[in-house]
């Protein structure tokens, strides 16, 4: 089937449907120019650091709990990579369909919070945010914009304890408050879910498209590569999120 012809039937489904879940990865950040590289939010390089460790380990909840500087190196990098970028048309379009859609979600694996700035409110960071930081010691949090005027490793203004952000660090386990919410949301169900962005590696991930198509629900990839769910998917889009998603968005609502 020709390109424009998917973009038709996935802006038909769209403007008849009245819930919509986006599950959201890294390629989407990346026409925002931030990197797909692995690690937290997709945000970082190499396998290992230059101390020689696997990121996975530098990026642990166990190493930051016992040398929270090492870990700090590399969370500073990643809000780095983060700091000043702007969402991308696909974000925004996604935004717009809260717009139309009465009942729209997205369920983003990228901790950049891009999703929020673009003006999407239905937002579940599953894997957390930068841009919040929390005492370790006494549990106050905050929001930070830009870490270059925070001392690194950060620290708490009322106890002086060492901060981190609120991102779910490697071993450790998903927030609580997000997953009910995930769950509570996939138990209700979606008229339409869209892949975009994302490999699908973990299940939780997965689990929406693959539960969509279990109850017959219509499922759409944007991705330029293949994932684990491609061949799951009832249309699929070989084309990057801020490509595919604005011209869906105008075929659906704006012809």
């Amino acid at each position: 089937m020709r390109q424009a012809d998917v973009l038709d039937e996935v802006a038909a489904l769209l403007r008849e449907a009245r819930s919509v879940l986006f599950v959201t990865g890294a390629g989407v950040s990346a026409d925002s120019g931030l990197p797909t590289y692995r690690g937290i939010g997709g945000l970082y390089q190499d396998k290992t650091t230059e101390q020689g460790m696997p990121i996975e380990v530098a990026l642990s909840g166990r190493m930051f709990a016992q040398r929270p500087e090492l870990s700090w190196q590399h969370i500073a990098a990643i809000e780095r990579a983060c700091r000043g970028a702007r969402p991308s048309a696909g974000h925004v379009a996604m935004a717009e369909v809260e717009a139309h859609v009465p009942r729209t979600w997205v369920l983003t694996q990228n901790v950049d919070g891009l999703h929020l700035a673009a003006g999407s409110r239905n937002v579940i960071e599953i894997h957390g945010t930068v841009h919040r930081l929390q005492c370790t010691r006494c549990r106050r949090a905050r929001a930070v914009d830009d870490y270059s005027k925070e001392t690194i490793p950060p620290r708490c203004g009322a106890c002086g304890a060492i901060e981190r952000p609120e991102v779910v660090l490697f071993g450790e386990a998903l927030p609580r408050p997000a997953v009910e919410l995930y769950a509570r949301e996939l138990e209700r169900g979606f008229d339409l879910v869209f892949s975009v962005g994302t490999t699908s590696v973990f299940p939780y991930i997965a689990e929406p498209v693959l539960l969509a198509r279990r109850r017959g629900v219509p499922t759409i990839e944007i991705n330029p590569g293949e994932s684990e769910v491609s061949d799951r998917v009832s249309h699929r889009l070989a084309a990057r999120a801020a490509d595919a998603l604005p011209e869906i968005v105008r075929r659906a609502f704006h012809r």
